[in-house]
């Protein structure tokens, strides 16, 4: 089986940073990209940011110039730094990877558990 877990959510002030990481675990053979998603209450879940194998990225027009994608692959992980954190930033942050295992041999998506992000103002 194939699992990613968040974490590095928390309560930050406006202007703060965090930073999340996901890490996928299991019978992996290999991770195509990997990307971060948010949903706040009562919005539709949102794609912040994506980085493909070889490094390509990706942001949301709303988070472009303040957080940051990266991922290692030896560690199966990615990354999200989160600078100038603002209110409208709160969400429950979720990682997504394209990931190809050996017991199933095409690349699925699979979900992280989420985490809470939490800006005050």
């Amino acid at each position: 089986q194939v699992q990613l877990v968040e974490s590095g959510g928390g309560l930050v002030q406006a202007g703060g940073s965090l930073r999340l990481s996901c890490a996928a675990s299991g019978s992996i053979f290999s991770i195509n990209a990997m990307m971060w998603y948010r949903q706040a209450p009562g919005k539709q879940r949102e794609l912040v940011a994506s980085i493909t194998s070889n490094g390509n990225t990706n942001y949301a027009d709303s988070v472009k110039g303040r957080f940051t994608i990266s991922r290692d692959n030896a560690k199966n992980t990615v990354y999200l730094q989160m600078n100038s954190l603002k209110p409208e930033d709160t969400a429950v942050y979720s990682c997504n990877a394209e990931i190809s295992s050996y017991i199933i041999n095409r690349y699925r998506p699979y979900w992280g558990q989420g985490t809470q992000v939490t800006v005050s103002s």
